[in-house]
């Protein structure tokens, strides 16, 4: 087959996943998703029913039980599922990404542990964060100390994805004390395994879907072949995988905007005040064609950082800039959206609430705004 054909084949099949996706998030996500977040449920059995499309091995080759799909894909997925709730979307987006890492970094570990990502029997999550360090990612304190044929594992992790039920885990450590990213190496952590342990998972005020929580590693014994990246090595990785979460967390800002402009305008469409339809009203349409442009741009940001990400690019400003504006755009518009509906905004039939908190998250995680905003204007700063 033909390079050319084989791209038109791809793009056919990333047709039939986003469409597949539309109708999951229509028809299973958003009508669960109020109940998630009144109840406090992060629901797996939901993440296993969307395994079924073999989502959770997007980016995994084809020869390996993948789609062999490109993160532009993935991206896009991300955006969809976001529509209908930003928890579950960063939730199984989090998973899929280990299978693809452990092909690309650690083939010996894909064949041990693949298929069970894949159909979703065992999820995933990537442990950065801990207490005392979050952006400052080369602060950690978990520590990888040398014993016999492998390493013996010691800290807590926190504020992690999907830790409330994750037990395969590409964790960072640090194996020399003092030394920063230079001596910060990435194991895969077997939550099954003894010396690990999962702390309650963290009452937040919304967006339970994401599953977020934490974990504690007392002499957990990782052998030499689950080093997944050497020290130094992976503080490099880390910083350039988090061009692609940053662009995808811009995309579901995208999802959200995009459902709630929908939903905004079908209700204008129907609602009638002093005899005319709300859409009817200049000044009350304005919000949409201001929402409708902000999306348009940010849509743009993201789909550029995504085409560097997929030729292989250097894609840090890209990344930095379709987050930052694309949750910018998320934090200034949902409200706006909402209040264009009145107090029927505020009903939990409406994703308006969960999409606010959605996009506050966004500010938060894969680098706060405030420190995209600083690495942005320091390029300035060099001349």
């Amino acid at each position: 087959m033909s390079d050319r054909n084989q791209g038109e084949t791809d793009e056919a099949r990333a047709e039939d996943l986003l469409r597949q996706a539309q109708d999951f998030a229509d028809q299973v996500i958003a009508p669960r998703a109020a109940e998630w977040d009144r109840t406090n449920t992060y629901d797996i059995d939901t993440l296993r029913e969307a395994s079924r499309f073999g989502w959770m091995g997007l980016q995994v080759p084809r020869d390996q039980g993948g789609l062999g799909l490109p993160f532009s894909v993935k991206s896009r997925l991300s955006e969809v599922l976001a529509g209908a709730d930003f928890g579950f979307s960063l939730s199984l987006i989090n998973s899929t990404n280990i299978g693809y890492k452990l092909c690309r970094d650690a083939p010996h570990l894909a064949e041990r542990y693949l298929s069970d990502l894949i159909s979703a029997r065992r999820l995933g999550s990537t442990a950065l964060t801990e207490p005392g360090a979050g952006t400052d990612f080369a602060a950690i304190s978990t520590t990888a100390t040398r014993d016999g044929d492998g390493w013996r594992l010691n800290g807590t992790k926190a504020w992690i994805i999907n830790a409330a039920a994750s037990d395969l885990i590409i964790l960072y450590a640090q194996t020399e004390p003092g030394s920063r990213g230079a001596g910060i190496a990435a194991f895969l952590i077997d939550g099954q395994r003894e010396g690990f342990s999962r702390l309650d998972r963290f009452e937040l005020s919304g967006q339970h879907s994401i599953g977020v929580g934490g974990f504690e590693l007392k002499n957990y014994h990782a052998r030499d072949d689950e080093m997944m990246q050497a020290p130094g090595q992976a503080f490099k990785y880390a910083l350039t995988d988090i061009n692609g979460a940053r662009t995808y967390v811009g995309a579901m800002c995208c999802g959200m905007v995009a459902a709630a402009l929908k939903i905004a305008a079908e209700y204008g469409r129907r609602r009638e005040t002093f005899g005319r339809r709300l859409v009817e009203h200049q000044g009350w349409r304005w919000s949409l064609g201001e929402a409708d442009m902000d999306l348009a741009a940010a849509r743009a940001l993201v789909r550029h950082a995504e085409a560097r990400i997929d030729a292989g690019l250097e894609a840090r400003f890209e990344s930095a800039r379709a987050k930052l504006f694309a949750t910018r755009m998320a934090e200034r518009h949902l409200p706006a959206l909402a209040q264009l509906m009145g107090a029927e905004g505020l009903s939990a039939k409406y994703p308006f609430g969960r999409h606010i908190q959605g996009a506050k998250i966004s500010g938060f995680v894969d680098g706060s705004s405030e420190i995209l905003l600083d690495g942005l204007s320091m390029q300035y700063a060099k001349g």
